[in-house]
């Protein structure tokens, strides 16, 4: 889908401005025509260049829909509970909010206007307010993204907070080998020059690898920084080849299907509850999976489903969810009670996606301690063996 920008004529002759996702300028412009309007001018819209550096926090984000929540199932406006929401809205937030409303103003649906602040709100929180908007009720859809936003947010401080001893660890470490290379060593090998004795290879290998940091460190540095702009470049422009390595990787790949797996299963849960097809909720389900990779393979489930395949057999085929998640599709397919069933296997897999990252960050600290000891253990033998290697002259 691609954002499209639209100025439309209403029948009493008002210009109407909005952002439109569709597929292409021809479907946009039907899509104004059935609601109505008269379309003057689509072209696509610019991307946002959203908060690379300073992108609102989740607790944040959270806060604000909370508060938007609130209004709407008070039956307030959805554009005066954007204006009522600006307020609470921390700093970073404000202008972005603002655009959003101007965009609801404009005929733009809330969804629609959330995404086209690229990089803001995440394929989560859009998705949602999207199911929403399509059939949950957006009151209930903004509280269940508020609530979503709340635990990622927790997620990440339980993960910011076991990761602070290990993060000490590795920057107290790093340098401390830093300055033994750069200055203990040096010094060393003045030292020893004189000698014209023979070091052994441990101390021989540290001397070489002082050397070229001293020579090439720079350099070095450079590449690493060039290396991680490429790669960040490579990981958004090829972003579902990107998640599809992530999957991959042993643990993190399980953590990744397992959260998309939830996020899938409580969209697909709320929106069936409601009674919305199951074509439509897929399409809005993986854009709530928050991987580019499982958003494919749900696609071509969509696909399979529409052309007649139950959708625990598409979900199979595809491997869209994990294989406790299908599980209980298909009992919910069997029984009658898929939409309960879903959302059971969303809150299952939530739990195992949770238990799985405390594992891997509990197993991170003393991975980090046992590199640094072996490293630090490296440098003081090799020194100590050139030491004690030493012989005296004339011996």
């Amino acid at each position: 889908m691609t954002a499209f920008r639209f100025v439309a004529a209403r029948s009493d002759g008002a210009s109407v401005r909005g952002v439109l996702e569709v597929g292409s300028e021809a479907e946009a412009a039907a899509l104004l025509s059935a609601r109505g309007l008269f379309p003057m001018r689509v072209e696509p819209a610019p991307a946002h260049a959203g908060w690379r550096f300073g992108r609102p926090s989740l607790r944040a984000q959270a806060t604000v829909f909370q508060g938007l929540a609130s209004l709407v199932e008070a039956g307030v406006p959805l554009e005066k509970a954007l204006r009522a929401t600006v307020p609470i809205a921390e700093k970073r937030l404000r202008e972005t909010l603002e655009r959003v409303g101007t965009r609801v103003r404009e005929g733009s649906s809330l969804g629609s206007a959330l995404a086209a602040e690229d990089g803001v709100f995440s394929g989560v929180t859009v998705g949602l307010v999207r199911a929403g908007e399509r059939g949950v009720g957006l009151g209930a859809a903004l509280t269940q993204a508020a609530a979503q936003l709340e635990h990622d947010a927790e997620i990440a401080a339980r993960i910011r907070a076991a990761l602070a001893y290990p993060s000490l660890l590795a920057a107290v470490g790093t340098l401390s080998v830093a300055v033994i290379v750069t200055f203990v060593v040096p010094r060393f090998v003045a030292l020893l020059g004189d000698l014209g004795q023979t070091l052994p290879l441990a101390t021989r290998i540290l001397i070489a690898a002082s050397a070229a940091i001293h020579r090439f460190g720079l350099v070095l540095i450079a590449v690493a920084i060039g290396g991680a702009v490429l790669l960040s470049r490579l990981a958004r422009d090829r972003r579902e080849a990107w998640h599809q390595w992530l999957l991959t990787v042993p643990v993190i790949g399980r953590i990744r299907h397992a959260l998309a797996t939830a996020r899938i299963c409580r969209t697909l849960g709320a929106l069936l509850g409601t009674g919305t097809p199951a074509l439509p909720a897929l399409v809005i389900a993986s854009d709530a999976a928050g991987d580019a990779a499982i958003g494919a393979r749900l696609a071509r489930a969509r696909s399979a489903v529409a052309e007649g395949a139950s959708l625990s057999s598409a979900l199979s085929t595809t491997g869209a969810v994990t294989e406790g998640a299908l599980q209980l599709v298909s009992i919910g397919e069997g029984s009658g009670r898929l939409p309960a069933l879903l959302t059971k296997a969303a809150e299952l897999e939530q739990r195992e996606a949770e238990r799985r990252l405390q594992t891997l960050v509990t197993l991170l600290e003393p991975v980090l301690i046992l590199a640094f000891a072996g490293l630090v253990a490296f440098v003081a033998a090799a020194l100590l063996q050139a030491v004690y290697s030493l012989r005296p002259s004339g011996a």
